[in-house]
């Protein structure tokens, strides 16, 4: 570097990567607070440095874009980058970093336990201690459900989708069903896992996973329609985002009965209000989007996401790229 580059670090990231930042000479502009910063304080931040390290907490829209075209690049700490048009950072010339396949794990353990506390009313049952209300014996009262041998079906087969099929068929022996844009040979060889449509996948499955980008597709494919298309006994897991689902339509499929049971790590908005009816549904285990927290997982988000600011401003190219195309203009 000609100079020491100035990058805007937005949030409390873990030390491995803002150590590697600080031992390749970069000067880091910190955030201090805990609550994100609003729009008009990221732009002012922003002003003087040449990349941002963000997270999905910031909107790096096109309005920020427009505002901030100065920068060199944005490193995001996530997996995903709904929160960043990168279509106009494509045409900014403004190359975009993330950080894929070290929360792979980690999500997916969230996604096996959601399904596990919300068959057996985990959370409901806790709850009942904390009110003081663990009384007697009582056969026929709050029963969950058993897993051995139901069906698994997973909108969104990739890494995660993989792991999740993996643990199911091992722990429960389930079936597997899938609905993906493309095949997924591995899953097909290993678990002879079918590919189907969507409707057959919500019809034909016990416990359907939504392990999906969000895209203008993907918004709220889980609608009231679809929760229509479920079996009554279904349980609907969501780790992926909250706009996934329409959580209105959601709620009414749970009271109605039109499916059994929810676990979610994302809902729509985010946090969700403390009032909100699926907190104190008996069927339903709410997390307040946890799927990457693991010191393994942040650590490896931060390594990932330090790496890619490095690399960039020593060769031009960065190792995970949302938008490679921008490096050919």
């Amino acid at each position: 570097m000609e100079k020491s580059k100035t990058i805007l670090i937005t949030r409390q990231y873990p030390d491995i990567g803002i150590d590697l930042l600080k031992d390749q000479g970069f000067h880091l502009k910190f955030w201090p607070m805990e609550r994100p910063m609003t729009p008009e304080e990221l732009v002012e931040h922003a002003q003087d440095c040449d990349a941002v390290l963000c997270t999905l907490t910031e909107k790096i829209d096109k309005t920020f874009l427009d505002r901030s075209s100065h920068l060199d690049m944005i490193s995001q700490f996530a997996v995903g980058f709904d929160n960043i048009d990168v279509d106009h950072a494509t045409r900014l010339g403004i190359p975009v970093g993330y950080t894929p396949d070290v929360m792979t794990e980690a999500t997916t353990d969230i996604a096996f336990g959601l399904m596990i506390a919300t068959a057996r009313k985990m959370v409901f049952n806790h709850k009942k201690i904390l009110r003081g209300e663990w009384g007697s014996f009582t056969p026929k009262d709050h029963l969950g459900m058993e897993l051995m041998g139901k069906t698994l079906g997973i909108f969104g087969m990739g890494r995660i989708g993989m792991k999740m099929s993996l643990r199911c068929r091992g722990a429960y022996d389930m079936d597997i069903l899938y609905c993906s844009r493309n095949p997924y040979p591995e899953a097909e060889e290993r678990l002879n896992a079918r590919r189907v449509d969507f409707h057959q996948l919500l019809a034909q499955s016990d416990v359907v996973s939504a392990h999906c980008p969000l895209t203008p597709e993907t918004r709220g494919i889980f609608n009231g329609e679809a929760f229509s298309r479920m079996k009554s006994s279904a349980i609907f897991i969501n780790t992926a985002r909250g706009p996934v689902h329409n959580e209105p339509e959601l709620i009414r499929a749970l009271e109605s009965g039109e499916i059994w049971g929810a676990g979610l790590d994302v809902t729509d908005p985010e946090p969700m209000d403390r009032d909100n009816p699926l907190l104190s549904m008996e069927n339903v285990c709410v997390l307040p989007h946890i799927g990457s927290a693991t010191q393994e997982a942040r650590d490896g988000m931060s390594r990932r996401a330090a790496k890619n600011i490095i690399e960039f401003y020593r060769t031009g190219s960065m190792p995970h790229m949302v938008n490679p195309q921008v490096l050919e203009k």
